[in-house]
């Protein structure tokens, strides 16, 4: 796997973003080391290039109203300003990413990061892993393509049924065909002995022959009128069943009413007000607790120096502010307190924001059962709307059809009266002449009427073959998308099983080849293991994945034991976090988003493993910037490009 590749012309120059006043730096493809000692703006500068590619993650200056940060990659600038307006920070421009989920999950490594903290803090591993992930998302897909499928097989259904009819058909046209040149050949004979009659028939005949023809039309009359009849009868029967299948489907919906999911709206859009005043409090309390840590560590040079100058000896309180002793001067009263009870307090904000931390994932679970219930009102909802309107839809049709029926039985009553008429009409002639020519004509007469039916018939088989050949056409075409449709379904259900088995797949790999790389003592072996347990959801249980670390180290003796995330040395944590963020950054393919890999925070780990680690990750990114210590920068390769002044 190779990132794709970029220019070697990259800088990012930065004004008055976090403790920067103003710098510009070039970068090169492969590893940037940004080196120097602590509080000289290397994670002010790395959160800067962040804030280029998109990410929120960047302060202005506290002492400037205006800041700004340029990545200029190959002649192409993406731009963040930051702007101070009536005590609130504003941000503007064109940053290289639209969206920064990822990158902020797995490429923007310093040490506040989710994925990379996710193994110290035993946090769910699979949530993050799959948060980039909109799961309902793809559910919703997995029920459209199921009822385009449905219709799709109701379809190919009716048309395969239709087709089994087929072989009949061209049976009975075959028939039908031989019978219709027997009558043609039977007609012709009649009308020729009909001819050689009429050359002898009086002039007395000719009344009974006008009431024969009209007769003749009116049975071919009530031929067609029988035809239609049982045409609009098939129809009613048809429409008759589609109602009965609706109106059972309508009993089988659940009662679905708009105020159920007015009111489901109306809790989920409080859901998330309650949602968004927790992240404005967790983000708050992060910035003071980050803030505190700041100060307590002597890293903040603008509230240094103002302390500075209040005093007659600016050393001497520079060198009390900077200090890790036992007691350091306030920066909020001016007074000398104790450490600890600074770093009590620090404890106490932090210990605040895990339970906001913790009520926010919660919300969050109540705000998903909320979706999944309003998604299920409303597709209930709609679904019977639109059955009510097929329904109607279809009961209009059969009065319809049964109107014309109607219409067609009282024309039919018409015609037998007149038939019965012609019929006596004829009977009286007949008994007035029993001329050859009389019956001569009767028996033309039959044998049109014969021959008419005959036509009738084969045009009506015609009919129905030519429609089924025709819908034969499309079976194919049908079948061709109901794979589509099908393909489409088994892709998307095995979507997020395939993420997650990936993310595993990764994460062992890699894992495994860190470790062999960085040789810790009696650690064996890191690894995730995938498993199924089932938890309640609101009121139904369901199946949830997880994903379980397993720690294996060997003994003196050379046997193997499991232990613990807690019994994890501090190096080894850092390593494993880091390694698992690399996963997320590989399986969602990461570097085909951002060719940036940023690291910080890296003290635990020793230099040596530091370098190797470094180098292990820059495989995977076409640019990585990593910050360090003077004494751990040295381990690195002198072949990388470094940076010792920001």
């Amino acid at each position: 796997m190779s990132p794709s590749q970029i220019g070697k012309s990259t800088r990012v120059d930065v004004e008055n973003v976090g403790g920067i006043n103003s710098t510009s730096v070039k970068l090169s493809s492969g590893i940037n080391v940004l080196t120097g000692k602590n509080a000289t703006n290397r994670t002010s500068f790395l959160r800067s290039v962040m804030a280029a590619l998109g990410s929120d993650n960047a302060s202005l200056k506290a002492d400037s109203d205006q800041g700004s940060v340029t990545l200029s990659i190959d002649g192409e600038a993406y731009e963040r300003q930051f702007e101070r307006k009536k005590g609130h920070v504003t941000t503007d421009g064109d940053p290289y990413l639209e969206d920064p989920t990822l990158a902020n999950l797995f490429a923007f490594l310093l040490e506040s990061n989710t994925a990379r903290k996710a193994v110290s803090q035993q946090q769910d591993l699979r949530e993050i892993i799959m948060r980039p992930i909109d799961v309902e998302d793809i559910k919703r897909e997995i029920e459209d393509a199921q009822e385009k499928k449905n219709i799709i097989d109701r379809q190919i259904e009716s048309i395969s049924e239709r087709q089994s009819n087929l072989p009949a058909l061209e049976e009975r046209r075959q028939t039908l065909q031989a019978e219709l040149e027997e009558a043609e050949t039977s007609l012709e004979a009649r009308r020729e002995e009909l001819k050689a009659a009429q050359e002898a028939e009086s002039e007395a005949d000719r009344d009974l022959d006008e009431q024969l023809e009209a007769l003749q039309n009116a049975r071919n009359d009530i031929e067609d009128i029988r035809f239609k009849q049982e045409t609009e009868q098939e129809s009613i029967d048809h429409l008759e069943t589609q109602l009965e299948g609706v109106r059972s489907e309508i009993e089988s919906l659940p009662e679905a009413h708009q105020a159920d999911a007015g009111a489901i709206e109306s809790e989920l859009e409080e859901l998330r007000t309650q949602q968004s005043e927790l992240d404005s409090s967790t983000t708050q309390l992060q910035s003071i607790i980050q803030f505190n840590e700041e100060m307590l560590q002597g890293t903040n040079p603008e509230i240094t120096a103002a302390l500075t100058a209040e005093s007659d000896d600016e050393d001497e309180l520079t060198d009390q502010l900077l200090s890790s002793g036992e007691s350091v001067v306030c920066w909020t009263c001016g007074t000398t307190v104790e450490t600890k009870q600074i770093e009590a307090t620090i404890d106490r904000l932090r210990e605040l924001r895990q339970q906001k931390v913790t009520a926010r994932n919660e919300l969050r679970q109540r705000i998903d059962d909320h979706k999944q219930r309003l998604a299920s009102a409303r597709e209930t909802q709609q679904r019977r709307q639109t059955l009510f309107q097929r329904r109607d839809e279809i009961e209009m049709e059969i009065d319809d059809r049964q109107d014309r029926f109607e219409v067609l039985e009282e024309r039919e009553r018409e015609l037998r009266t007149r038939i019965d008429d012609l019929e006596e009409t004829v009977s009286e002639l007949e008994a007035e002449t029993e001329s050859e020519t009389l019956d001569r004509q009767k028996a033309v007469t039959e044998a049109e009427f014969r021959l008419e039916q005959k036509r009738r018939e084969l045009e009506d088989v015609g009919s129905k073959i030519t429609d089924i050949e025709a819908s034969l056409d499309q079976l194919e075409a049908l079948r061709e998308q109901r794979e589509t449709v099908a393909d489409r379904m088994t892709e998307l259900r095995t979507r997020i099983d395939r993420i997650e088995r990936e993310s595993v797949d990764a994460f062992n790999e890699h894992m495994a080849s860190v470790l062999d790389v960085l040789e810790y003592e009696n650690l064996e072996r890191i690894w995730i293991e995938k498993s199924e347990l089932t938890v309640r959801e609101g009121r139904r249980k369901v199946n949830k994945t997880t994903f379980d670390l397993h720690i294996v180290r060997k003994n003196a003796d050379g046997q193997t034991y499991e232990d613990t995330i807690e019994h994890l040395s501090e190096s080894e944590r850092e390593v494993t976090g880091l390694v698992f963020a690399l996963a997320g950054y590989l399986v969602h393919e990461v570097y085909n988003e951002v060719p940036f890999m940023l690291l910080d925070s890296l003290e635990a780990i020793d230099s040596e493993r530091i370098a190797a680690l470094v180098e292990y990750f820059s495989q995977y990114a076409e640019i990585v910037l990593v910050a360090l210590l003077p004494e751990d920068a040295g381990a690195l390769d002198e072949t990388y490009r470094y940076v010792s002044k920001i």
